[in-house]
């Protein structure tokens, strides 16, 4: 009797085993596809800026204007210490989080409970090579993988269900100098991601790539610096390739799926004063310029020039890719083609890709120059020519030897820089958080030297008839222009839009705040007691919505709070808030 219990036991035992993987394996969330990806569902955010256009937009509503003033913490928790730049990505539920230093977490979106935790081993010497070898912004998700670039310039894959590490695919050697601070987005089935070069690197370690998202395997690299032969090979004058250094694409890029296009932006030089290159009348490509690039080939369809630097002034962050009317207002913009036929439909890119706070609004199809417009204090550009784009330097602002001054606005913090800005569909209008900045900024070489990254100096201070550093503007896609601008003491960092009509800014002194979409009037705001330097996002768990941001510390806003009094500076503690509505 007893072997026969023994033996009933087994079976049953057996037959549990059997049963427990496949009821698990029907609670696994759905994998994530290409589908899903150009379509998310409202209740996820499932990259950098949710969609691939870099919108920074979601379709929920049940936050908006006429409740706002009701938001409270639904939970908090502590991050890893370090550059703290992360975006949340949700889907199904589940937050999974960029921590400084390639540490990965996923969280219970709904309770802030952690399910796991994935710690990357790094090398003890990155600190060697990278001045801030910890920033990890934004993941990737596809399949049933959550997709990063890790500090030591590999692509990596985890099981989204267990944090195990599914494969990698070493890029580059760490020791070569390219560091990838922000993370991929996937097109069609592609990993797509840039990074910064320091110039030790020589332009081989510049490139964008493309890896297969369910293998990690290369499809291709495009190197941002062209070598003496190639096509742009001769803007760069006599400099021998292995001196062309610097040119990253440090930031997150957008794709079209339609035109199979990614658009992604580049950085200035190394040094930044010219005259210590080929002279100041050379182009320097690909430097501070919007690339368009076939995503199955890795070839560059067209470019367009932003601006030659000599100041520090990158352009590689969000392109805003829209279609919209094109009528831009002569009394708001300064630069338009006057090709252009007004009220005509067109697939552009938009938004403030530099340093400057200038708008610039192209072709995205072809990369034809529409218009362009400033918007905060800046004395670089002088000109743009309509009908071709070319952008002219004010030649006053030019350095020709060592030991010069200039009056430079805005400063290398910006005017714009990675804090990211959004687009809404419901008021056809951009949302970009900018700075009020200049500074006196000195040349401090004759000849390039790799002890000096930019070879200059500088002083800031808050720019020219304002007393406030930070500014919300709202834009135009349609006409640029100015819809409303909210002035604020301390520096404005990542926005994001809803259709509950808010516009939820975070800021430098601590802040996180909502704003009216159409008006600019703060509606809500809390006092964080950190700065806040994450990517905000909303999205919804069984129909309920949250809003999610969080603090530590970035140079930018460090940089930022020297210019403002002791009352606005905020800590740098590492944590992550959730906020809802009142059950």
């Amino acid at each position: 009797m007893k072997c026969l219990k023994n033996v009933a036991f087994a079976c049953f035992s057996a037959l549990l085993l059997c049963w427990l993987p496949a009821v698990a394996q029907e609670a696994e969330s759905p994998p994530v596809t290409d589908a899903m990806l150009q379509n998310p569902d409202p209740q996820d955010w499932l990259m950098w800026r949710r969609t691939l256009n870099s919108w920074g937009h979601s379709p929920l509503d049940e936050i908006n204007r006429s409740n706002v003033g009701n938001l409270r913490m639904a939970w908090t928790r502590s991050l890893q210490s370090g550059i703290q730049e992360g975006t949340p990505l949700v889907y199904d539920g589940v937050m999974y989080f960029p921590n400084p230093g390639d540490i990965i977490q996923a969280i219970d979106a709904d309770t802030g409970d952690l399910i796991w935790e994935y710690v990357r081993e790094l090398p003890p010497d990155l600190a060697d090579y990278f001045p801030v070898p910890d920033i990890n912004r934004n993941l990737a998700i596809y399949g049933n993988l959550i997709i990063d670039t890790s500090s030591d310039d590999y692509v990596f894959a985890l099981d989204a269900a267990t944090g195990e590490l599914a494969w990698e695919n070493l890029i580059l050697e760490y020791s070569a100098g390219a560091q990838q601070t922000s993370g991929p987005i996937i097109g069609n089935g592609k990993i797509i991601s840039g990074r910064g070069c320091e110039p030790e690197a020589g332009p081989d370690a510049c490139i964008v790539t493309a890896h297969d998202a369910a293998s990690g395997e290369e499809l291709w690299r495009t190197r941002t610096i062209p070598a003496p032969h190639e096509p742009g090979g001769d803007t760069w004058g006599d400099v021998p390739f292995e001196k062309r250094w610097h040119v990253g694409t440090w930031m997150v890029p957008s794709y079209d799926p339609e035109l199979n296009l990614i658009y992604i932006g580049t950085s200035v030089t190394s040094p930044a004063p010219k005259f210590m290159l080929a002279g100041n009348d050379k182009q320097y490509l690909y430097h501070n310029s919007t690339l368009a690039i076939d995503a199955d080939t890795g070839d560059i369809v067209w470019y367009y020039q932003h601006l030659v630097d000599h100041w520090d002034l990158d352009h590689p962050f969000e392109r805003l890719l829209v279609d919209t009317v094109v009528a831009p207002n002569p009394e708001a913009v300064s630069w338009i083609n006057p090709n252009i036929r007004s009220g005509e439909v067109r697939k552009v890119v938009t938004g403030i890709p530099g340093k400057t706070g200038i708008v610039y609004t192209l072709d995205r199809e072809t990369g034809e120059f529409l218009w362009a417009r400033p918007t905060v204090l800046q004395t670089v550009v002088e000109n743009i020519e309509g009908s071709t784009g070319v952008v002219e330097v004010a030649s006053d602002m030019l350095y020709t030897g060592a030991e010069q001054t200039r009056f430079v606005c805005p400063t290398s913090t910006g005017g714009k820089n990675w804090p990211a800005g959004a687009y809404s569909p419901e008021t056809n209008a951009m949302y970009m958080p900018l700075q009020n900045t200049c500074a006196t900024v000195r040349s401090t070489s004759e000849e390039p030297s790799l002890d000096e990254l930019y070879a200059i100096s500088g002083v800031p201070e808050i720019a020219p008839g304002t007393e406030n550093v930070g500014s919300v503007y709202a834009i135009s896609a349609e006409t640029g222009e100015t819809l409303w601008i909210h002035e604020q003491p301390a520096g404005v960092t990542s926005l994001i839009v809803t259709d509950g009509g808010l516009v939820f800014s975070g800021d430098a002194a601590g802040w996180f705040r909502a704003l009216d979409q159409e008006t600019g009037e703060v509606l809500w705001e809390t006092e964080l007691g950190a700065q806040v330097t994450g990517y905000p996002v909303t999205f919804a768990v069984d129909g309920k919505q949250y809003v999610a941001v969080s603090t530590g510390r970035s140079l930018t806003t460090l940089s930022l709070m020297r210019l403002v009094d002791d009352e606005f500076r905020a800590g740098v503690e590492t944590n992550l808030y959730v906020f809802a509505l009142p059950d």
